[in-house]
């Protein structure tokens, strides 16, 4: 199990891959499996910080089987964090 700084860590990542991913090609969803490789992040904490994601209301997730989301998007909300930290970054 991930300690708190890494679930921090990883829940930070997966939110800025998906605004990042927004951003640059427009697809509003990114797959599990690509967030997993691309992040590094074991299968079990992806899960769980998809799943804290989604109790915050700000990332949509389709379950496929398995503990591996099958996709992952921001929602409304996220979008607007997001931003928000983007325009406090100057």
């Amino acid at each position: 199990m991930a300690t708190l700084h890494q679930r921090k860590n990883h829940r930070t990542a997966i939110m800025k891959t998906l605004y990042e991913g927004m951003e640059g090609n427009g697809l509003p969803d990114v797959s599990g499996a690509k967030l997993r490789d691309d992040l590094a992040i074991p299968e079990q904490d992806l899960a769980a910080a998809c799943t804290y994601l989604v109790e915050e209301g700000l990332v949509t997730v389709r379950w496929a089987h398995g503990d591996t989301p099958a996709t992952v998007m921001l929602t409304h909300q996220g979008i607007r964090l997001m931003e928000a930290e983007e325009e406090d970054r100057g």
